[in-house]
């Protein structure tokens, strides 16, 4: 069975799969359903070569295995496992983890990959370095929970103990929208199955949060055949917050660097830090 079928049926049997099972996710993480699933991979498949080539030529190559925390469906994992790198992924989302392991089968790869929320973080492995990419890190929108997030990532961490994060402030954030944003997109996939997806987001600045409900909904020609809804809650953090948060969770060395993701709708950039002993 394919990724995209077996994701199919999860969201046919159960289109509340996402919201409950265990390992319950925390208010800080997000639990992605089936269909959210089919759809962003459709979306967004892959990282680009560029936002790739940036990790490979800042991640130790041969000082040990690479832990990637909110690893998803596997759109960097996979191309840093083809770049000759030895990683780990972890992530609550079992549609996601169901993802990434299938799209590594098909590429005939294989690596560890545990299911377990970020803030409860155990793993019986030690790392050379740890990254987590595309913003996910904001999803933590609580500042005891980004702390312990990055101090039980820091406990996971052995020499040379890098972390790599992906961030980005939201044009939003210095100019927010009067009312709801509400975008409706669509996707096909390989098979011609059709997925639609419309969001409704809400900036809040002074809260520093933006709220995402959105409701997925495959179709088969008039007919709802499944359909899941979802709310992602994210933060954002300036250069100054967030080289002061991992200051204040044991990090040392920390580096605001320029990273290669690029939008009209964000500023992004990246933070290097190091794990003290």
């Amino acid at each position: 069975m394919s990724s995209d079928h077996f994701l199919l049926a999860l969201a046919m049997a159960d289109p509340r799969l996402g919201t409950t099972g265990r390992p319950h996710p925390s208010p800080s993480t997000s639990h992605c359903g089936p269909l959210a699933v089919l759809f962003h991979d459709a979306d967004s498949p892959r990282a680009s070569e560029q936002e790739v080539a940036w990790y490979v030529a800042r991640l130790p190559r041969d000082a040990g295995t690479i832990l990637q925390p909110m690893s998803g469906s596997g759109r960097m994992l996979a191309p840093l496992l083809d770049a000759g790198f030895s990683v780990h992924g972890v992530d609550v989302s079992e549609p996601r983890l169901a993802s990434c392991a299938a799209r590594l089968a098909s590429a005939g790869r294989d690596t560890q990959l545990f299911r377990q929320d970020i803030t409860a973080l155990n793993l019986p492995f030690r790392y050379c370095a740890a990254f987590i990419a595309g913003g996910s890190f904001q999803l933590l929108t609580g500042r005891h929970a980004a702390i312990d997030v990055l101090l039980r990532i820091r406990a996971h961490l052995i020499d040379p103990g890098l972390l790599l994060l992906a961030l980005s402030i939201p044009d939003q954030a210095e100019h927010p929208p009067g009312a709801a944003v509400i975008e409706v997109r669509h996707v096909m996939l390989a098979d011609g199955t059709q997925l639609a997806c419309r969001s409704e987001r809400v900036v809040d600045v002074q809260k520093r949060r933006i709220r995402t409900q959105s409701r997925y909904e495959r179709r088969e020609r008039s007919r709802i055949v499944a359909r899941e809804d979802e709310t992602i809650i994210m933060t954002w953090y300036d250069e100054e917050q967030i080289t002061t948060l991992l200051g204040d969770a044991g990090y040392r060395d920390v580096r605001i660097e320029t990273h290669a993701t690029t939008g009209d709708d964000a500023r992004h950039f990246a933070v290097s830090a190091r794990a003290s002993a």
